[in-house]
């Protein structure tokens, strides 16, 4: 008797472990149907940005040291000791701006209005708010929703004036972004690249932030070195469109030289050389080809015009 009742009792626990496990297989399943529609969601809104995170997942690369292009111009333009951009650069402002829009591009919230039958250039044609879903990063979320509440739209010359401040208009002067180095410099101390220090400079005290994290740094300076020496592939189609956005906008932000000072002198007149012939192209015709970003080449337009 008592041994029916063991057989009974360890029937129905077994009977109660294995509804547990299919519960929790069925949790599990559903758990990862989720996360799939949400990877899939978010890679629609983020096409050129998943990819490459994916990629640099598999170097190592842990999310922190992740960086935008602004940030990238931004730390190829910042002295590594001192802690701060050249006083005599009067471009990195402007810069940074268009790198902000190309960074909103890539990611797939902005790009140029449809042509039309008579085709406009890239300059005349103006910026669209393709999806307003926020970034994550206060800076790009800021420049977002000034483009996405503007009507009618502007051009990306106009967003590139209004967000660096340099309008004539006092009507427009709040769609300047204030600070933009110095949030860029605290989301680098973030990310443990750049740390922050107070120096004095005789009549005035200044924030600094002098570099911590070398390897970081140096891993950009040899992607760019990289990009128009070693793995040169002379034609801007095949470029990763990020790497020849940084070319164009530490150019046009005059940083980078910056990242060709260590070459040798060979190695560095060859560099400025491929510099040359992508900043000789042009760009209303790189933007009618397969795969082509059209608004990333209208910054390049901007910039070199």
């Amino acid at each position: 008797m008592r041994s029916g009742k063991y057989r009974s009792g360890n029937l129905l626990q077994s009977m109660t472990s294995l509804t547990q496990r299919s519960s929790g297989l069925v949790q599990r399943r559903t758990e990862a149907s989720r996360n799939a529609a949400a990877d899939k969601e978010r890679g629609s809104d983020d096409e050129d940005y998943e990819p490459r995170q994916e990629e640099e997942d598999e170097k190592g690369d842990s999310k922190e040291t992740r960086l935008t292009l602004m940030e990238e111009v931004l730390l190829l333009g910042l002295k590594d000791r001192e802690g701060y951009t050249s006083f005599w650069n009067d471009c990195i402002s402007s810069g940074l701006r268009g790198c902000m829009l190309i960074e909103l591009a890539l990611r797939g919230r902005l790009q140029l209005e449809a042509c039309g039958m008579r085709r406009k250039s890239l300059l005349a044609r103006k910026v669209i708010c393709k999806s307003a879903a926020p970034t994550g990063d206060m800076l790009l979320d800021e420049a977002l929703k000034h483009i996405k509440d503007t009507q009618p739209p502007e051009t990306v010359q106009s967003w590139i004036e209004l967000l660096s401040g340099e309008t004539w208009n006092p009507l427009k002067l709040h769609y300047q972004l204030r600070n933009v180095r110095e949030r860029l410099a605290k989301n680098l101390v973030e990310k443990g690249v750049l740390t922050t220090e107070k120096q004095n400079f005789l009549l005035f005290d200044m924030t600094t932030h002098p570099l911590t994290n070398d390897t970081i740094k140096q891993r950009l300076v040899k992607k760019v070195q990289e990009s128009v020496l070693d793995k040169w592939v002379n034609d801007p189609g095949r470029f990763d469109k990020r790497v020849l956005a940084l070319i164009f906008l530490a150019h046009s932000s005059d940083v980078l030289e910056n990242a060709f000072a260590p070459l040798l002198d060979e190695q560095y007149d060859l560099a400025m050389k491929r510099v040359r012939l992508l900043l000789d192209l042009e760009p209303e015709a790189e933007s009618t080809k397969a795969s082509a970003n059209e608004l990333l080449w209208a910054v390049v337009a901007a910039f070199t015009k």
